[in-house]
């Protein structure tokens, strides 16, 4: 199906993984209103799918994200508004995404294309991409970003990065924690591939749980916040899923959830 000339995210769905392509490379995939909105009804509908294990989120053109429109924030000034007050939203609805997204990065991302990549939960970019927190250079600061960005990066890079608003490649990113592999470039999509297949193994209610899991802050009482994960995992021992996973196991044999079993 051809896309419409308006179509900013496009959307794809094959072997139990939906891919967003964020298709605006005119303004470098730049986080306007409209591309925020397409991406946060594909998001919805992805997580709505049954058939939809994980999620990619990749790019057409050589750029993977400039971070906000520009162009319409200047517009938007007599509004007393401006578009990157709706990427809090975007950034939540990908944390939050009940399935596991992976941002696929093959070229240059900046400001708040650093914050879709850092709320994803895997991502990969090639060796060669560039970043940069280019905020302070333009006279703000990156705010809403630092939700998903300051919790990956090791905090000496993060000051560093931030206050000099500096180029950095995608060794540099893999080192810090802004993604988890670096890759050369004719390996991309390769190493993409392998990790959505270890996805789609995944039980979806495990997969889910790990997510709310791994967002869990740290308990301060440890025989509480042992006794409340103790709960938790009895309870997924006990799911269907749970049940399901080890009769597979034993039998050798792939789950049900399994695409193609």
């Amino acid at each position: 199906m051809t896309s419409a000339p308006d179509t900013l995210v496009r959307v794809s769905t094959a072997s139990g993984v939906t891919t967003l392509t964020l298709d605006s490379p005119h303004n470098r995939n730049a986080l306007s209103t409209p591309l925020m909105n397409q991406l946060l009804a594909a998001l919805a509908e992805a997580v709505t799918d049954d058939t939809v294990r994980a999620v990619v989120l990749t790019h057409t053109g050589p750029v993977f994200c400039s971070g906000a429109d520009l162009k319409e924030t200047a517009a938007a000034y007599a509004s007393g508004s401006v578009p990157a007050g709706r990427l809090g939203e975007v950034l939540t609805a990908i944390c939050e995404c009940p399935k596991p997204v992976l941002a696929r990065v093959a070229g240059p991302a900046r400001a708040g294309g650093l914050g879709l990549i850092a709320a994803a939960d895997i991502a990969v970019c090639t060796s060669d991409a560039t970043f940069a927190f280019t905020e302070v250079r333009i006279g703000v600061i990156p705010a809403v970003i630092s939700a998903t960005v300051l919790p990956r990066l090791q905090p000496r890079a993060a000051a560093e990065l931030y206050l000099t608003g500096e180029t950095f490649d995608g060794d540099r990113a893999e080192r810090i924690g802004l993604v988890s592999r670096a890759v050369p470039a004719d390996a991309l999509d390769q190493t993409v591939a392998a990790y959505c297949a270890a996805l789609v193994r995944g039980a979806p209610a495990a997969l889910a749980g790990t997510k709310e899991l791994l967002r869990r802050p740290a308990g301060t009482d440890l025989r509480a916040d042992v006794a409340e994960l103790g709960a938790i995992s009895t309870g997924y021992f006990l799911s269907e899923e749970g049940r399901e996973g080890i009769l597979a196991f034993r039998e050798k044999r792939p789950a049900r959830w399994v695409p193609g079993a």
